[in-house]
């Protein structure tokens, strides 16, 4: 039997003679057997478009998804985003308050908006918030400063140690460690210290070294001597005139064998560095060093 006859005769392609020389085999019983056994079975029914739909579901479930947005949508996205931090900047920014440093050797003006004016002397700072002025009329002060305020104007002066309450007046307010003075020039002035207020009027002051309240004496100029590039004291220990030789010119002071407590009545220069060392040595009868940016006070045996 040729090896093409079972195909054909599957296919029903075999000839009449063909058909008789393949009956005559050995294997057409077999081969019949089997067709006849193929004929009675029966696929299982398969819905070739539902199986299509069915993978396509699965490929898109198990596919991650992509969202595509409209160019301007992101764009306003992007631009609201950019907004409301602009807005929380500004509005985080309106709220801090106004800071003016005089650094050391220097002085520094300030304007407040009801038009008073702030004089800060050497390593002093004010803030007060300009925005809400009308509010909250108060400045922080740190240091010493000179105010004039603006005639019918009024605000507070907070420090650490105290706060001065003020109407249309001239007054200044030395607020360092250990010491806090408020002296009124002109009009009215009300000091609270210790919950404690204290009116005074021009030509007064009120003084407090090292918690202790002080005496104090009429002063004898119209504004503070220190506006004028001189620093005066009237019995006030060494040690804050020290401090205060420090700040109007940035140098370093040291002392060896030298009382600080002792009380120093006198001026000196702040624009003189050599007259202002003699200023306080010569009524103190001590003497004194000066190396670049260090001067060192002595008393007795001269330091070698």
């Amino acid at each position: 039997m040729q090896e093409n006859y079972l195909a054909k005769w599957l296919n029903g392609e075999l000839s009449g003679e063909e058909l008789t020389e393949f009956k005559k085999s050995e294997a057409y019983a077999s081969y019949q057997k089997l067709k006849d056994v193929s004929a009675t079975l029966k696929a299982p029914e398969f819905d070739v478009d539902q199986a299509l739909e069915q993978l396509k579901e699965e490929r898109i479930g198990n596919t991650p998804k992509v969202i595509a947005l409209n160019p301007f949508k992101k764009f306003l996205r992007v631009a609201a985003v950019i907004a409301v931090l602009l807005a929380g900047s500004y509005f985080y920014v309106s709220t801090l308050d106004e800071s003016v440093t005089a650094q050391l050797a220097e002085r520094s003006e300030v304007i407040l908006p009801d038009n008073s004016e702030i004089i800060l002397n050497a390593g002093s700072r004010v803030s007060f918030s300009e925005k809400k002025w009308n509010e909250k009329r108060n400045v922080s002060l740190k240091g010493e400063a000179f105010f004039k305020v603006a005639k019918g104007k009024r605000f507070t002066v907070s420090t650490d140690q105290g706060t001065v309450a003020v109407l249309g007046t001239q007054f200044n307010v030395e607020n360092r460690e250990g010491f806090f003075e408020v002296t009124c020039y002109e009009g009215l002035v009300s000091v609270t210290y210790n919950n404690t207020e204290t009116k005074l009027p021009a030509g007064t002051s009120f003084l407090v070294i090292n918690g202790k309240i002080m005496d104090t004496t009429k002063p004898n100029t119209a504004q503070p001597s220190w506006v004028n590039n001189e620093s005066s004291f009237n019995s006030i220990p060494l040690e804050y005139v020290f401090s205060e030789l420090e700040r109007q010119y940035d140098i370093e002071v040291n002392s060896q064998n030298v009382d600080k407590s002792l009380l120093f009545t006198g001026t000196f220069s702040n624009t003189d560095l050599n007259m202002a060392l003699k200023s306080i040595s010569t009524p103190s009868h001590i003497d004194y060093k000066l190396e670049g940016d260090n001067v060192l006070f002595y008393a007795e045996k001269a330091p070698q």
